[in-house]
């Protein structure tokens, strides 16, 4: 009789357990969503933000490490001005500037 009570108690809180299982991945899922999801699209709508901004003569970077200007912007496309050979224009996505600056901003920094 012990060894039935004992049997009983010990598969009783099974429905506890699956609670408890579901609880942590619930918590889980949260914590994932804070702490990579969310700043993810933070940071995306910050560059479509940017990116939006960006008008000729602009500073940009690349994500190739290259610095230039803009000349000119379409809607999906930039062309980029590289150093101080005028002949260097090279046309790139706009995905592919990283960073954006604007003259007044280099002025004021001066």
């Amino acid at each position: 009789m012990n060894s039935i009570l004992l049997t009983e108690a010990a598969t009783g809180g099974g429905t506890g357990s699956i609670l408890m299982m579901v609880g942590y991945i619930a918590i889980f899922g949260v914590a994932i969503y804070f702490l990579m999801i969310k700043p993810q699209k933070k940071e995306q709508k910050r560059m479509e933000a940017l990116l939006s901004t960006m008008e000729a003569g602009d500073s940009v970077l690349t994500t190739s490490g290259f610095y230039g200007v803009v000349i000119d912007v379409t809607d999906d496309t930039v062309i980029v001005e590289f150093g101080n050979n005028k002949n260097c224009r090279i046309p790139m996505q706009k995905t592919a500037i990283t960073q954006v600056e604007k003259p007044q901003d280099a002025v004021a920094a001066e």
